[in-house]
């Protein structure tokens, strides 16, 4: 910045910015704390300007950390983890001593994938394949990870090219995981289905490797859809305090799950633009299966987005999607949260016992496809309505017994109603 501040007041004026921006009283008052033990900490040296090399000398003192530098590569790398959070705070300051200005908070960077010269071609062939295909952010996250480990494996087994993998490659490369659950496992083998045909069929190997893999049924977690009690869900959709500008956010979310069976990745995803109140219809292109997809704007849940837009979402945001955080910078969730823990904290308040079924909102999704089933709905209404690509996926929740459901399953004309 073109003024040059002393210390003091570069200080009052960054967490001045922190407040104008609506960064949360706690994160604030966390700031100021980092600061003034940066004030103690030059106390009697005759320092008057912020400087990195001030900072980094104060963090070596408090943390013992070895720092060589200030930002995310090696100032992250070779902390300690209960520093990092003032790192974040000093990082603030240096931001608004050069720039004049806050940055958005800078997230640790991960180191990018390097795949070994000796597999690259197949590696970037089956990257574009699988681009091809449209997988799902979170899907293609999940296989690559598991991929870039195999490569690593083969690596270090000192293969010249993917023609040399065999399957006494392969069965080392499982052996490894000998120890690991059946479910992770069933996993890997599951990824190594997708990645040892595609080298086949480009003629990256002689013999199709996945016929030599095993076959691995894991039954310790089959496919049976969790459903939720009524009153429960009753219970939860009471729990949340509608006068709070989070609780408005929770509640809308969880009845766009409940009332129209909505992913959560679509949840997360969904945008200003794809609410279409003349109409009273929510048109989205799903995550998961890239299809469009058309519901009606059902009254309590277009009530609900509404007070919530009108009443609870931070004025301060610029994001187009509808549902975003409520601490700074106020963004769209990531693509990761699968809200869980927001809803376990109103299943704690409203005092509902935690089971070995799970319960998150994805069950909620299927309590609404079960209750539509038990009330007579066909099953290509049901797949239409949650999206389905094919009619075998909504034949899943044929696996309960639809009398048992009677006493159990919501009314989805009562989801929300008193």
């Amino acid at each position: 910045m073109k003024e040059k501040l002393e210390i003091h007041e570069l200080m009052d004026r960054a967490i001045a910015v922190l407040k104008k921006e609506g960064y949360a009283d706690y994160s604030v008052r966390h700031y100021r704390t980092c600061y003034n033990h940066l004030l103690k900490f030059i106390d009697g040296k005759n320092i008057t300007y912020y400087s990195d090399e001030l900072a980094i000398d104060f963090m070596k003192q408090k943390y013992g950390a070895t720092i060589v530098g200030f930002y995310i590569d090696s100032f992250y790398k070779q902390s300690p983890r209960n520093s990092r959070s003032s790192i974040r705070a000093f990082r603030l300051l240096s931001d608004y001593c050069k720039d004049g200005e806050v940055v958005k908070k800078k997230k640790m960077a991960h180191r990018s994938f390097e795949c070994p010269d000796e597999f690259i071609k197949a590696y970037e062939a089956f990257k574009l394949d699988r681009q091809s295909r449209h997988y799902a952010p979170s899907g293609e996250a999940r296989l690559f990870y598991t991929l870039h480990h195999f490569l690593i494996f083969m690596k270090d087994e000192r293969l010249a090219s993917s023609a040399e993998i065999s399957s006494i490659h392969i069965l080392k490369y499982l052996t490894y995981y000998q120890h690991y659950g059946a479910d992770y496992v069933s996993k890997l083998i599951l990824m190594l289905r997708c990645y040892l045909p595609f080298l086949y069929k480009e003629n990256y190997t002689e013999q199709d490797l996945s016929k030599c893999l095993p076959s691995l049924r894991n039954n310790k977690y089959p496919f049976i859809p969790s459903v939720w009690d009524r009153s429960d869900v009753k219970k939860v959709l009471e729990a949340i305090d509608r006068q709070n500008a989070q609780g408005k956010r929770d509640y809308a979310i969880i009845l766009l799950v409940a009332r129209l069976g909505l992913r959560v990745s679509d949840v997360r995803a969904l945008k200003l633009s794809n609410l279409n109140w003349d109409r009273r219809q929510i048109s989205i292109t799903m995550q998961k299966t890239k299809q469009l997809l058309e519901l009606p704007l059902l009254e309590d849940v277009g009530w609900a987005i509404i007070d919530y837009l009108k009443n609870g979402r931070p004025q301060q945001t610029q994001s187009d999607f509808v549902f975003i955080r409520h601490i700074a910078p106020f963004e769209a969730f990531n693509q990761f949260n699968n809200l869980h823990q927001m809803l376990s904290r109103y299943m704690d308040f409203a005092k509902i016992e935690k089971t070995d079924q799970k319960r998150g909102l994805h069950s909620l999704r299927s309590t609404l496809a079960l209750a539509l089933l038990d009330s007579g709905t066909p099953l290509p209404t049901i797949s239409e309505a949650l999206g389905h690509n094919s009619i075998q996926s909504t034949r899943f929740y044929l696996k309960i017994d639809m009398n048992g459901l009677r006493n159990c399953v919501i009314d989805p004309e009562e989801v929300c109603h008193e």
